[in-house]
């Protein structure tokens, strides 16, 4: 298992409960789970990385549990009860030097310390939809969700939080806009934050601004905006919908610069590459798709078997594998989750299918029965009129010899 961890530099959350790790030099992927105490409790729904080398991957559970895997053992080492299934899903989870940060769909943001029974908790508010930690100051993180604006807490001061936006103006009927913060990060090297919201509105706030409302907002499309990521060149911004739906954003301008194809379901992650023009896309098609930023060229597709909720990026290059050595992928092959099941089941042959000769040859042979059969019935019609007419004139003569006689 050691050496399958090793190779993988893309990893990604499933709806089953497994953790499935890709690698793309060895054209694998593969799964990491206990088959036998498999449930649907156990969906993955949050991922991220457990340490700055990138050795552990945290993953987050329906149930509650937040799980420690290797990636150098290549298995789990720790299970930790962080919630409850009664306070809803992981929205989101986030470590600092020596604590783990969880929040939870109830807007319970925890902060657990390493090595003590004591946490830090902060009321969110209802209905969070995301939690994402600012990579640049990893003691402060963004909350947000449905009727419930965006919040930037400081876990170093986490009585209240330490901006607040405010809602847009309302709207031309002086009705109050709703609000649907979906996904969120922050805008490296400034203050500035971009969302995206289930309303496919993109929206960017700067806390520094007294007036504490966007400071730009653009629209993409019709449906809900489920997932966002900020690629390398820190000027544009990925996002995705709800009907597979994948763009680039200028945050400069508010503009769509180009769309990704290739989806055909609900994307749920989205994330780019640190530092290679390319974004990994993952969703309700089953499929991990990653995708060059320049040429919005599909570069890699990968079918996992299962729905899949989240997807973590190495910060290494992907192609690279233990060899060092980039590799050209074409297709990717999954190890088999359920191959025992399918091994089991019987096996259903279809019928060869008739060559064109021999289907002219039977539509000729059909044709012969028809007309053998259309003459056999006409010749049985004659006959029956001919015994009749036969009969009929045997009587009447038999009637002519009666009168003779008298």
């Amino acid at each position: 298992m050691a050496d399958r961890s090793q190779v993988c530099s893309i990893w990604v959350g499933s709806e089953t409960g497994i953790l499935k790790g890709v690698s793309l030099s060895k054209k694998q992927a593969f799964n990491f789970c206990e088959m036998s105490c498999l449930s649907r409790d156990q969906e993955v729904c949050a991922l991220c990385w457990g340490d700055q080398h990138e050795t552990e991957v945290l993953v987050g559970s329906v149930n509650g549990t937040v799980k420690t895997f290797s990636t150098e053992k290549g298995i789990f080492t720790e299970t930790r009860q962080c919630g409850d299934i009664g306070q809803g899903k992981f929205t989101g989870l986030a470590v600092t030097d020596s604590s783990l940060i969880t929040c939870v769909e109830s807007g319970l943001l925890r902060v657990w310390k390493e090595g003590s029974t004591d946490t830090v908790e902060i009321n969110a508010g209802k209905n969070v939809c995301r939690m994402r930690q600012n990579p640049s100051q990893r003691h402060q993180v963004a909350t947000g969700g449905k009727d419930n604006g965006l919040k930037v807490w400081d876990l170093e001061r986490p009585d209240a939080a330490i901006f607040t936006s405010k809602n847009v103006r309302n709207d031309w009927l002086d009705l109050r806009v709703p609000e649907w913060v979906r996904d969120m990060a922050f805008i490296p090297n400034s203050d500035k934050i971009v969302t995206c919201t289930g309303h496919h509105q993109v929206r960017v706030y700067d806390p520094s601004s007294p007036r504490r409302r966007p400071v730009l907002e653009a629209q993409f499309g019709e449906y809900p905006l489920t997932a966002l990521s900020l690629p390398a060149n820190q000027d544009s911004v990925v996002v995705g919908n709800t009907q597979g739906h994948i763009a680039i954003l200028d945050l400069r301008k508010g503009l769509v610069r180009r769309c990704l194809k290739g989806l055909a379901g609900g994307v749920r992650g989205l994330q780019c590459h640190p530092s290679l023009p390319l974004v990994a896309s993952c969703g309700l098609d089953r499929f991990l798709r990653v995708h060059s930023l320049e040429d919005s060229s599909l570069q890699h597709k990968v079918y996992l078997k299962s729905r899949l909720n989240c997807v973590l990026l190495s910060s290494r290059d992907l192609e690279l594998g233990g060899s060092g050595e980039p590799g050209d992928v074409e297709e990717v092959k999954e190890e088999a989750e359920d191959e025992e099941v399918w091994n089991a089941m019987e096996k259903v042959q279809e019928k060869p299918e008739k060559r064109k000769g021999e289907e002219m040859e039977t539509a000729e042979c059909v044709e012969k029965i028809t007309k053998k059969k259309s003459v056999e019935k006409i010749t049985k019609k004659k006959s029956v009129e001919t015994i009749t007419k036969k009969k009929s004139v045997e009587k009447i003569n038999k009637k002519k010899r009666k009168v003779v006689q008298k």
